[in-house]
């Protein structure tokens, strides 16, 4: 691996002004010397409390969505510059739950990722597949066709996602893919971006299901998983500071 890994929270739909500032507070202290990159992407209404809170810190701060409108009249959406007024350096998009409840397509995932880039936000795109099409033998042609719509849509600028692997039936479930089946799925996404871009060393992959204190160390050791997109463990800090130390290592 060319550079440091990649550890990114998701809080989802969680948080309050005092209990950000509790795990944020018990994060830092537990901080040290990490030796690897880090981000927390957290709901929207909290961008201007935990931006304050990162400060001087080696943490970037992430958002959970994006609209795929620059502006206009689109009541409730949030755009790419919006986000950067407050610093947001990641932002996720096209998560499964995204997928799923919003009925968002490979092109509204491809949008958002272009409205992220345009305005130098690393769009964290998500990709991954559903246990009836695993069982199917699905896997490496959904999650291809996923992330070949985002390849598509940005062309040249695609060394500059980041690619999250999220086995939607690993999601929330406390069912995690073995280390074996999360590089497989990793080693197929990095074939995919080799073919893409000349610039492919620079795209980080992140394993993204179920990701946990007891298990990270083991998925971080496969060759192509290159980091974390943490659920939630990443709303306990003892555990998050756990995988960020098995990252570092």
């Amino acid at each position: 691996m060319s550079k440091a890994q990649l550890i990114v929270g998701n809080w989802k739909m969680n948080g309050s002004l005092s209990f950000n500032q509790a795990l944020l507070d018990e994060i830092k202290a537990g901080l040290g010397a990490v030796g690897c990159r880090a981000g927390v992407c957290v709901p929207a209404p909290y961008l201007a409390q935990v931006q304050l809170l990162l400060a001087g810190t080696p943490i970037g701060l992430g958002a959970q969505d994006v609209s795929i409108h620059a502006q206009g009249a689109f009541t409730g959406e949030v755009s790419a510059a919006m986000l950067r007024d407050f610093g947001v350096r990641y932002c996720i998009v096209g998560h499964s739950e995204r997928r799923q409840y919003h009925r968002e397509s490979e092109v509204d995932v491809a949008l958002k990722a272009k409205q992220a880039l345009a305005c130098g936000i690393t769009p964290i795109v998500c990709v991954g597949e559903s246990l009836a099409q695993r069982e199917a033998g699905e896997t490496d042609a959904v999650v291809k066709r996923q992330l070949a719509a985002v390849i598509h849509e940005n062309g040249h600028c695609i060394s500059e996602i980041v690619v999250a692997y999220e086995p939607v039936w690993a999601i929330g479930t406390g069912r995690t893919a073995t280390p074996e089946q999360a590089q497989a799925v990793h080693a197929v996404l990095r074939a995919q971006i080799k073919a893409a871009t000349p610039h492919h060393e620079r795209v980080a992959i992140l394993y993204g299901g179920s990701m946990n204190a007891a298990n990270a160390e083991q998925l971080l050791a496969q060759p192509d998983v290159d980091g974390g997109l943490i659920g939630g463990a990443a709303l306990k800090g003892a555990d998050f500071l756990t995988i960020l130390r098995a990252a570092s290592r």
